[in-house]
């Protein structure tokens, strides 16, 4: 296991959770916690052990964005800096074969909402408010919000969201689907690791080429995810985890999945 400085990472039952570790900055994310956070996604995808994967954060908050004291930390541009540091944390995340889950607490800013956007599956305390602070700062969303809020929100929404620096509170992230769930704060942990726990016992194939599937239906045709979940069911339906499940179901058995 790594040792970390900005970030915090263990892997139990399954499943591993990574915690954002910058309290005193209000998680801010330095150029050593993007460093660390692809070292951590890059050994979950790794780990065989690992089915699930929870990103969440220490401190008041989830993430205030990026660091803006160390200004562009060494890049000449900050589209260097997103694309060499920030993009391969965020598509890591989309390209994995794993289900990825944000527990979002307090102020979720900036690429900091990105980061907890691009999860698969997302749970939010409900005094937690995602934060687009840009236009404050003369700057565009980045991190691919854009996507993620237009998308939930319709474009009007949108934009109105980004013009006023807006804040939207928990039980409007739910009503937009921002997030699956809002609970309380004081079960935010708990009921995150409970979901992590209940979904590592999923199949793996099908949780894997379900999410391949599903990432790809805002670029494609119906013809072709007809043709994808056809190619990729033949995959699954000769899996040695179908065919174990099947018998199970007959038997009333619970189904245990290995990823065979």
């Amino acid at each position: 296991m790594r040792n970390f400085e900005t970030i915090n990472f263990s892997v139990a039952d399954r499943v591993a959770t990574i915690s954002l570790n910058r309290p005193k900055a209000m998680n801010a994310i330095s150029q050593l916690m993007r460093q660390e956070l692809l070292k951590a996604i890059e050994d979950c995808e790794q780990n065989e052990n690992v089915r699930i994967v929870v990103i969440r954060a220490e401190g008041r908050g989830f993430s205030a964005g990026t660091d803006l004291s160390e200004g562009l930390a060494g890049f000449d541009t900050i589209e260097e800096q997103i694309q060499r540091e920030y993009k391969p944390v965020i598509m890591g995340i989309v390209n994995s074969d794993k289900l990825y889950i944000s527990a979002i607490h307090g102020a979720c800013a900036g690429i900091g909402a990105a980061l907890a956007m691009v999860c698969d599956l997302a749970i939010m305390a409900d005094n937690a408010y995602l934060y687009l602070p840009f236009a404050g700062l003369g700057l565009v969303p980045d991190g691919g919000m854009s996507h993620f809020v237009v998308n939930a929100m319709g474009y009007k929404k949108a934009i109105q969201l980004f013009a006023e620096s807006g804040r939207l509170p928990a039980i409007d992230c739910e009503k937009y689907g921002f997030v699956n769930k809002v609970v309380s704060a004081e079960d935010l942990e708990s009921e995150a690791q409970s979901w992590a726990a209940t979904l590592a016992k999923g199949a793996p194939l099908a949780q894997k080429f379900t999410k391949q599937i599903m990432r790809s239906v805002a670029d494609s045709q119906y013809v072709d995810v007809l043709d994808k979940e056809a190619r990729l069911q033949t995959v699954c339906s000769t899996s040695s985890d179908s065919q174990k499940a099947v018998m199970a179901f007959f038997e009333k058995k619970e189904a245990i999945f290995t990823g065979e």
